[in-house]
């Protein structure tokens, strides 16, 4: 993947349930995080003492942040809504020349500031809730 601009990263939201995606405001900060636990299997006959993972065996989870301002009064409803019932819908996360990556995510913080001469912004925290799929740009 060659240099891209940071704009052109998006996080799109399921606005009705339906598959209906729409980008959540207007982000100026975006980061997508993959992990995965490891599980050990070292024994006191592993090769030379080293630690051996077994692999596939952990638990994997991803997490999006990002900050900006919200674009409509929409793509903010939705956010808040989403917090505050608790809801796990399908979120979107389009990577220029790289993929999509998409599933189900709850939000886990959502946080709103602003000073006296600008304009109000927000930052969000979403965590993985279910099995995530990547499509290949």
């Amino acid at each position: 993947m060659g240099a891209q601009a940071g704009k052109d990263l998006l996080i799109k939201l399921d606005m009705d349930g339906g598959g209906s995606f729409s980008t959540i405001a207007g982000l100026r900060a975006t980061r997508v995080t993959f992990n995965a636990e490891t599980v050990d299997v070292t024994t006191l006959e592993s090769t030379g003492g080293w630690r051996e993972l077994l692999g596939g065996a952990g638990v994997r989870s991803a997490s999006l942040s990002g900050s900006g301002i919200f674009k409509d009064a929409t793509t903010d409803e939705r956010a808040r809504q989403v917090f505050f019932d608790g809801l796990t819908p399908g979120f979107q996360v389009i990577v220029p020349d790289f993929g999509t990556i998409e599933g189900p995510f709850q939000i886990t913080s959502l946080e709103y500031s602003g000073s006296h001469d600008g304009e109000a912004n927000f930052e969000i925290s979403l965590a993985s809730a279910g099995a995530i799929t990547f499509t290949a740009a």
